[in-house]
């Protein structure tokens, strides 16, 4: 999701977010040293700190997809808007593991 919408609750700035994103489609499950490119491209995490925000996404993304997790009801106007229609844009093209 947009770094505005996700996981700031864990430490993780909007900026450190985006760039986990960018970095995640750059470096895929085949790179060698994958954590270690992610972390360094996004800046202040580790590569255990990236792996762990890797792993809670995903945990996320199978709750959500289990349909154990109601989907909230969002208005689709404002900024919030914007995440929903990101936050299914990415979900749909998330390549897990």
């Amino acid at each position: 999701m947009s770094s505005s919408c996700f996981a700031l609750s864990h430490g993780w700035t909007p900026e450190q977010n985006k760039r986990f994103e960018k970095a995640l489609a750059i470096y895929d499950k085949e790179t060698p040293d994958r954590w270690q490119n992610v972390a360094n491209a996004v800046g202040g995490k580790s590569a255990e700190e990236v792996k762990r925000h890797y792993d809670r996404l995903v945990r996320d993304v199978m709750y959500i997809d289990s349909g154990k997790a109601p989907l909230p009801n969002y208005k689709t106007t404002g900024s919030n808007s914007r995440c929903v229609v990101e936050g299914q844009r990415l979900m749909k093209n998330l390549k897990l593991q």
